[in-house]
């Protein structure tokens, strides 16, 4: 398993939990809910690094392309004290300044192994 490059994203990261729960509807007005699943609360982080070198936004590039979309591999949140598994399936690079440029991605967490 790949590990992410040790290069930290820019602040304003966003964490997006969507915990998968079911509900059921009674006739009188009343409902139940209860969360669906073992996984029922993998995070989507939306990563980016603003204004890095062109090399390390090459490396950050190369990697997520390796992997394309499909294979994860080990990062570790900011603020967060232990990695998860994630993919990427999507990510932009804009060259806002020579020789300096910005990604842009979206990780979701997978319940691998």
């Amino acid at each position: 398993m790949a590990t992410f490059p040790a290069i930290t994203p820019s602040y304003g990261l966003t964490k997006i939990s969507s915990p998968k729960v079911k509900q059921v509807q009674f006739g009188d007005g009343y409902s139940m809910r209860t969360v669906f699943g073992i996984n029922q609360d993998l995070k989507k982080y939306s990563p980016s690094w603003r204004n890095i070198s062109e090399t390390d936004a090459d490396t950050i590039s190369d990697f997520l392309e390796a992997r394309k979309g499909i294979e994860a591999f080990d990062w570790t949140p900011p603020g967060e004290s232990s990695s998860s598994k994630f993919i990427c399936q999507s990510w932009s690079k804009s060259i806002p300044y020579l020789n300096r440029a910005t990604i842009q991605a979206t990780f979701q967490e997978v319940a691998e192994p």
